[in-house]
């Protein structure tokens, strides 16, 4: 099978609507996880037109901005998206009455925080739908472990992982929105990042 991904990346791993369709032959349960951040529209509307049921996995951890809010709701409705919320087991205001504003990275509470409102959202979605197959729109530009990542990987438990923009630029997925008149979210903040270049660690512990 790793010879097989081997192939796949060589022949496939730059072109994202090939491997795609490639992706949606090898299983029967695949999703497409999303944050709406900038540039999302991209994967979401090369997925759908091929297959316009998938499940869209979005772990809503309660703290995106108002205008991630908007967008989000304006691209589900645009596309119609089979979107599928996974939420935090505490709501915002019950976490925030106990603890206070989300801490920021330097904080020892970061690691539960980030578990409590992203990791643990993303196990519980893996556990009740069992993919067999999941898009994800990371981009080796996004960070330096990203940059290491392959197009299609297949972890320990058989969850065959595909990332076809892996190697797209900002101007590619740019000309992509051009062309399809997709509208895009720069208004977007992720706390368990905080910094743009910094992993939340779900994937790397996926």
């Amino acid at each position: 099978m790793a010879q097989q991904l081997d192939v796949i990346n060589r022949e496939l791993g730059n072109d994202p609507e090939a491997l795609i369709r490639w992706a949606l032959d090898q299983g029967q349960r695949p999703i497409c996880t999303t944050n709406f951040r900038p540039f999302e529209a991209v994967i979401l509307h090369m997925v759908t037109r091929q297959q316009p049921d998938i499940p869209i996995v979005w772990m809503d951890s309660g703290y995106n901005t108002e205008a991630t809010y908007r967008f989000a709701d304006d691209l589900i409705k645009r596309l119609e998206l089979n979107l599928v919320s996974y939420l935090p087991r505490r709501t915002r205001a019950h976490r925030e009455a106990l603890e206070g504003p989300a801490p920021g990275i330097e904080d020892p509470h970061h690691d539960a925080f980030t578990r409590e409102v992203k990791l643990e959202p993303f196990e519980r979605a893996l556990r009740e739908m069992a993919p067999d197959v999941w898009f994800t729109a990371l981009r080796a530009e996004d960070t330096p472990e990203r940059a290491r990542m392959a197009p299609v990987s297949r972890n320990e438990n058989g969850l065959l992982k595909v990332s076809p923009l892996l190697h797209w630029t900002a101007r590619d997925l740019y000309r992509y929105l051009q062309e399809h008149d997709l509208p895009n979210n720069f208004d977007y903040f992720d706390p368990t990042k905080v910094e743009e270049k910094r992993e939340c660690g779900l994937h790397l512990q996926h």
